[in-house]
C-alpha cells in the first residue's frame, strides 16, 4: 500500500504545493490561499458597491436619495411619509439614520448624526410651522423638559422667522451632528446658528416619532412602515 501511495499521481492540492515557495509549511500556504480568496471577495464586493448608483424613493413625484451625508457620516434613508390634513398636502418628510430602525424608541435613543428632511408641497408661514413644533414638543414632554428646552426653542423659532415663508418645492433639512448640534438648512443653505444639545434634536424628532406624533401616518412612514 505504501508503494501505491508513493506512486499515485499528484492531486490538485499536491500540484499547488509543488508550485508554492520552497520551504513554506503546508499550513502557511493554506492560510495564504485563504487570505487571498478573502481579499478577492472583498475587492469584488467593494467594486460592485461603488459601481451601483444610489437608489431613490419617490413619493408625490418627489425623489429621495437612498443616502445622505451629515457631519462626515453616511446616512441611510429610513423611511418617508406624506403629511396631509383636511385633504391638503403639506409636505413629504424623510428620515435618514446611520443604521435603519423600525422602532421609534431605538431611533430616539440612538446617538449620532441624523437628518429629517421636509419637501414642501405648499407654502407655509414660519409662525404656523413654529407653533406646530412647539405644540408637538409640549405633547411629548413633561413641563420640566419643556422648560429645559425653552431657550433653544426660541432660537429655533427665531431662525425660522429669519428664513421667511417656505414655498412649494423648498427643501428643509433639520440636521444633527454631535460636533455641531442642530442645523437648519433651506435648499442646501444653512441658516442661523447651530442649536446645541442632542436632547433638543431628539425633542424635535419626538414631534414626529413620539407617543403623540403630529400624524400617526407620518410616524409609520418615517419608521419604514
Amino acid at each position: 500500500m505504501l508503494s501505491r501511495i508513493r506512486s499515485a499521481p499528484p492531486g490538485p492540492d499536491t500540484h499547488f504545493r509543488s508550485r508554492s515557495r520552497p520551504g513554506l509549511p503546508t499550513v502557511m500556504t493554506s492560510r495564504l490561499r485563504s487570505r487571498a480568496a478573502a481579499l478577492l471577495v472583498m475587492l469584488c464586493a467593494t467594486t460592485a458597491a461603488g459601481a451601483m448608483p444610489a437608489r431613490a424613493v419617490e413619493m408625490e413625484g418627489i425623489r429621495f436619495d437612498d443616502a445622505a451625508r451629515v457631519g462626515g457620516k453616511e446616512l441611510q434613508l429610513n423611511g418617508a411619509a406624506l403629511r396631509a390634513r383636511f385633504l391638503t398636502k403639506g409636505y413629504v418628510a424623510a428620515l435618514y439614520l446611520q443604521e435603519k430602525a423600525r422602532n421609534a424608541t431605538v431611533v430616539l435613543g440612538t446617538p449620532g448624526a441624523k437628518r429629517l428632511q421636509l419637501r414642501m408641497l405648499r407654502e407655509a408661514e414660519p409662525p404656523a410651522f413654529a407653533r406646530a413644533i412647539r405644540q408637538g414638543i409640549r405633547d411629548n414632554h413633561s413641563e420640566a423638559q419643556v422648560q429645559g428646552l425653552a431657550a433653544r426653542l426660541v432660537q429655533f423659532e427665531r431662525t425660522l422667522g429669519e428664513v421667511g415663508n417656505a414655498h412649494k418645492g423648498d427643501v428643509i433639512n433639520l440636521d444633527f451632528a454631535p460636533q455641531t448640534g442642530t442645523v437648519i438648512a433651506i435648499n442646501g443653505t444653512p441658516r442661523g446658528r447651530p442649536i446645541p444639545g442632542e436632547d433638543f434634536y431628539q425633542a424635535v424628532l419626538r414631534v414626529f416619532l413620539g407617543d403623540h406624533p403630529v400624524d400617526p401616518d407620518v410616524k409609520r412612514g418615517l419608521l419604514g412602515g
